[in-house]
């Protein structure tokens, strides 16, 4: 059944892309199966998805251009124009020469012309060659944020993006990526959801119209496997019973009211469907004040993701590749 609920949308400040819907299907699922991948990302559009979030990382361009294609091919899109698409630069192509090849590289393996927007995965640099994780610490090399930023902006000056941004980036990244930008960032996306605010990076983004993009909005990357710590809330539960809702669309409905979008991983039907039910309510004050009220605890950083925990950082510095905002 297709979901009831018309998802607003968001106009980006920078750039020519058309307006961000509301929230967005994640596609960052370990390992890949693309037959499992592309009849989620079906179901999704039939739901009334629209937005969906990859990366060349993820391994899933090709399984979501193919399910985009057999969507149009369906009827359930009218043409791609109908869909907003995001994919990443991985830390291997964060060279200047690297950042147009990595995007038409990413183009074929959607089968588009253009992406809706174009992102800096993480706003560090390793040395060119394979994406694999961990990654050794002599990888990482300092990052040139003018010259792949000047990448970015030809990727966006030739219409393969029709707009760029970033993710991972704290608010000192940004200064460092502003200081040389002719075209600002139109988002950045960032862990954000009850258990991580995010509150002065989102100040300094609302300042320099940089929307907001969250991932982890449900507390999903708690890589040590025990639990989630916004699903397992009890603020949020007491919250969700009062309102007649799950826990998770209380989190996404919270993302929402501060204005940012939630880019929700789930491959369930009844999970995608569920987060779409967010639009038609909202939070009391009295909730709202209970979950700023919520212990913040980062799940995602940059040693504890991407990086083997032995070896040297022997050309870059970890606390310049940190996105941790104090």
């Amino acid at each position: 059944m297709a979901s009831t609920t018309a998802v607003p949308e968001v106009a980006l400040r920078s750039g020519d892309a058309r307006p961000m819907p509301a929230i967005g299907m994640g596609t960052a699922k370990f390992p890949v199966v693309p037959e499992t991948t592309m009849k989620a990302m079906l179901e999704a559009v039939e739901l009334g998805y629209r937005h969906f979030d990859t990366a060349s990382m993820y391994a899933t361009e090709r399984p979501l251009g193919e399910a985009l294609a057999e969507a149009v091919r369906r009827g359930l899109l009218a043409s791609r124009e109908e869909v907003f698409v995001t994919s990443k630069l991985w830390c291997t192509q964060c060279h200047p020469h690297l950042v147009l090849p990595s995007l038409r590289e990413s183009l074929r393996n959607l089968q588009m012309e253009y992406v809706d927007l174009y992102l800096i995965h993480w706003p560090i640099s390793l040395k060119p060659g394979p994406a694999v994780l961990p990654v050794k610490r002599e990888e990482a090399v300092p990052f040139d944020f003018e010259g792949v930023w000047r990448g970015m902006e030809e990727c966006h000056r030739l219409g393969l993006a029709m707009a760029i941004g970033v993710s991972n980036f704290t608010t000192s990244h940004l200064n460092k990526l502003l200081a040389a930008a002719a075209v600002p960032p139109a988002v950045n996306q960032v862990e954000m959801n009850p258990v991580w605010q995010q509150r002065k990076l989102r100040d300094y983004c609302a300042e320099k119209g940089i929307h907001i993009a969250a991932y982890s909005p449900l507390g999903g990357q708690n890589w040590s496997g025990d639990g989630s710590a916004v699903l397992d809330s009890e603020v949020l539960a007491e919250i969700a019973g009062l309102r007649g809702k799950t826990v998770a669309q209380v989190a996404l409905r919270w993302i929402y009211e501060q204005g940012a979008t939630p880019i929700v991983k789930s491959f369930s039907k009844e999970r995608l469907e569920e987060n779409l039910g967010i639009f038609d309510w909202g939070l009391t004050d009295d909730d709202l004040r209970k979950i700023d009220q919520i212990p913040q605890k980062k799940i995602v950083t940059a040693a504890g993701v991407l990086f083997c925990a032995e070896g040297e950082f022997t050309s870059a510095d970890i606390a310049d590749m940190e996105i941790v905002e104090e």
